[in-house]
């Protein structure tokens, strides 16, 4: 009986380190998926927001099918990164503040991020100003104002899924961050395309 007892705990043990190994364990509140997933999510939240406004306030089809295609995957991606939190019994929000989490990665001190002005909470996001700015603007002008304002936010949010890239090591984190990397270059690039189409400098 030790010995079948000794033989458990190995493998007990073994099956232990192999899910510490694997990321299988859940994350905790203070760590870099869980900041992520968070902050990601009210990142993409604006983006969803913008896409909204310029969506009622041009008939361009371009313009018109870039918003939706960000409406739909950044919402499904908001999904995705509220399932985790969801799963790994993790609060939505942090309340000892946004991009803590980066510590360490570019620059970012990991302390929490002060009020910023005008209600930018993040890099990248617009501010209330220039959101009431687009919700005014119509025809090209607001498809102009959108896509500076979008090619704003899409940096940021490359920064920060290539940040989740380098401090985590779960497959499912960073199989998103990848493909938002991806898809966010992608349309940086299609949105500085766009911007040349309507005669105005690239960003």
């Amino acid at each position: 009986m030790t010995v079948v007892l000794a033989v458990l705990v190995l493998i007990v043990a073994g099956a232990f380190v192999a899910l510490r190994a694997t990321g299988s364990d859940r994350p905790g509140t203070d760590s870099p998926e869980a900041g992520f997933a968070r902050d990601m999510s009210t990142h993409h939240s604006q983006a969803v927001e913008m896409s909204f406004i310029v969506r009622d306030r041009t008939k361009d089809a371009p313009t018109r099918l870039l918003a939706y295609d960000i409406i739909n995957t950044q919402r499904a991606q908001i999904g995705m990164m509220t399932a985790w939190l969801d799963d790994w019994g993790l609060p939505q929000a942090d309340p000892a503040g946004r991009m803590r989490w980066m510590s360490g990665h570019a620059g970012h001190s990991g302390t929490a991020a002060p009020a910023a002005a005008d209600g930018a909470i993040m890099p990248g996001m617009a501010t209330r100003t220039q959101l009431a700015e687009l919700g005014r603007l119509s025809g090209k002008d607001a498809e102009v104002f959108y896509l500076r304002l979008m090619i704003a936010h899409h940096r940021a949010g490359v920064d920060m899924a290539q940040a989740a890239l380098t401090l985590s090591r779960r497959p499912q984190v960073r199989r998103l961050a990848q493909t938002m990397v991806d898809g966010q270059k992608s349309e940086i690039a299609l949105m500085n395309t766009m911007l040349a189409e309507r005669g105005a400098a690239a960003r």
